[in-house]
């Protein structure tokens, strides 16, 4: 089954940073108060904003949030970056972003460990979901129109020990499809990647007993097979090569044949609605500072719900050494979490919009950056 994202189809690989041009060319933060929903009151920012961080982002970042924000408030640069979870997440720590894109939050162990370079001496982080997407299984055989797989048998493939399409793991999900005798090849990401963390989480959670491997966001790489990195290289290697199979955010999934993954008594296709199912019932976690709005997903999934999904979120600080730079993210985060940012980003790159009980928990922690 082909996969058609929603919207406007942009190549990820074309495009390594969007910048937009500021109308303003001061750079001092005026008096006059904004909202993100723009307004009589809108407008009256100018400055920049650098940003690093997740490659599934990029599309929602370049595409829909970023000129959306411009309508609202023209004199503000935003500069985004794709540089994958990893190294997003290094560049905040290291004060070389003005907040990040991620899909993993921090753990409460990196929080307690690390001094963020952009945030005043003791302040708490802010993060928040604001991209929730499937992450799609891409493979590539011609003659494979459908694809069913569960967990148990992922796990396997990307493990190594189940090495060719007619494997008797495959068949068995498959009846009366006639599956080829080509290698496996599964591809993984390369760098350092949340939807790596997150995909391996599914395994580890669905079927335990076949993935014995870990969750980090660094595949394993004594495991074998291909890696790529960036969502863009993972969809360019399932893309290129027949007998493929690869793990990648479902807005590079355009033109790739998609499996249908178990979750309860279903084979699910993915879809953005399907995702959101997985979030909607799944708690936040405990522990955190309220600015920290984290959810600990439920992968084990339902009838209806698509169990493979990735949650990404925006970490800045709650209070920043620069007033004015809390004040620009302030307003652009307000803006991404309202509902003509999330259908911006959703038509750019078919993610699902988050829930309003994620907005309103979002926009608590929104207001008190400072």
């Amino acid at each position: 089954m082909k996969f058609t994202r929603v919207g406007a189809s942009v190549a990820m690989a074309a495009i390594a940073a969007l910048t937009l041009a500021a109308c303003a060319g001061d750079d001092t933060a005026p008096e006059t108060d904004t909202t993100a929903e723009g307004g009589e009151n809108g407008g009256g920012l100018s400055g920049t904003l650098n940003a690093t961080g997740a490659s599934s982002q990029e599309q929602a970042q370049l595409n829909g949030w970023i000129p959306g924000f411009q309508d609202v408030e023209p004199g503000v640069t935003v500069n985004y970056t794709q540089t994958g979870s990893g190294t997003g997440r290094d560049n905040f720590v290291a004060g070389q972003s003005d907040f990040v894109g991620s899909d993993r939050a921090f753990t409460t162990d990196e929080i307690e460990e690390n001094a963020f370079g952009a945030c005043a001496e003791g302040s708490d982080i802010v993060e928040f979901p604001a991209y929730i997407s499937p992450i799609a299984i891409g493979y590539n055989l011609p003659t494979v129109d459908s694809l069913n797989l569960d967990a148990a048998t992922l796990a396997g493939i990307f493990a190594g020990e189940i090495t060719t399409w007619n494997a008797p793991e495959i068949a068995a999900l498959n009846e009366g499809v006639e599956l080829p005798e080509t290698a496996i090849t599964a591809v993984h990401r390369g760098d350092s990647s949340g939807t790596t963390g997150n995909f391996l989480g599914y395994l580890e959670e669905a079927a335990p007993e076949a993935w014995t491997h870990g969750a980090e966001d660094d595949f394993p790489a004594a495991l074998g097979g291909e890696s790529a990195d960036g969502t863009a290289g993972v969809a360019a290697a399932v893309g290129g090569a027949e007998g493929t199979i690869g793990y990648l955010d479902a807005s590079a999934a355009e033109g790739l044949q998609t499996v249908a993954i178990q979750s309860g008594s279903d084979f699910v296709q993915l879809s953005p609605e399907a995702a959101a199912a997985v979030v909607a019932g799944s708690p936040q976690e405990e522990g955190r500072a309220e600015t920290d709005v984290v959810f600990e997903l439920d992968y084990t999934g339902v009838d209806g719900a698509y169990p493979i999904v990735l949650v990404s979120y925006l970490i800045g600080c709650a209070e920043y050494q620069d007033a004015e730079k809390a004040e620009l993210v302030k307003a652009y985060f307000s803006y991404i979490i309202t509902a003509e940012g999330q259908e911006a980003a959703s038509a750019a790159a078919g993610n699902a919009p988050i829930s309003d009980e994620i907005r309103s928990a979002a926009q608590a922690a929104i207001d008190a950056i400072s």
